[in-house]
């Protein structure tokens, strides 16, 4: 594992590592940097920390990790991620409890690539779907009434 953070991180791995419960998602991006603003500024994460190797996220009780490539350069899955495909091809993350309109006109307003626009659908949502920079797509929105 490369590490190219300056100073002491926020808590140790294995501190912040007990906390967390049930489901945690951990995305390997190419930037922290660069992935942390869609995170914050379009689907509403706080960041708890974030360092150029990593960047922990929560909203709503939902707990969120972003990892840098050099971070992960140790693992078996390196190499692909360093031929630079695109990434979570066939993986959609679902945050229900974010207004999809409103995450649509901020990603917009980013230059974020919107994949499907906001609708409302027959499993009985409003929702959206929107891309990281890297590619991951999101699910966003709220139950319709009725």
């Amino acid at each position: 594992m490369t590490t190219k953070r300056t100073g002491q991180p926020w808590q140790t791995p294995a501190a912040y590592g007990r906390t967390l419960m049930g489901l945690s998602v951990n995305l390997i991006v190419r930037d922290v940097a660069r992935s942390l603003p869609f995170y914050t500024d379009v689907l509403g994460f706080t960041a708890l920390y974030g360092d150029a190797d990593y960047a922990a996220l929560e909203r709503d009780g939902m707990r969120l990790q972003l990892h840098a490539d050099h971070a992960y350069d140790g693992m078996p899955w390196a190499p692909e991620l360093a031929a630079g495909g695109r990434r979570g091809l066939g993986a959609e993350i679902r945050l229900l409890g974010i207004d999809p309109s409103e995450a649509e006109r901020r990603a917009r307003a980013r230059g974020d690539r919107v994949v499907i626009a906001t609708q409302s659908t027959p499993h009985g949502w409003r929702e959206c779907y929107l891309a990281d920079p890297d590619g991951y797509v999101f699910a966003v929105g709220l139950p319709t009434s009725g």
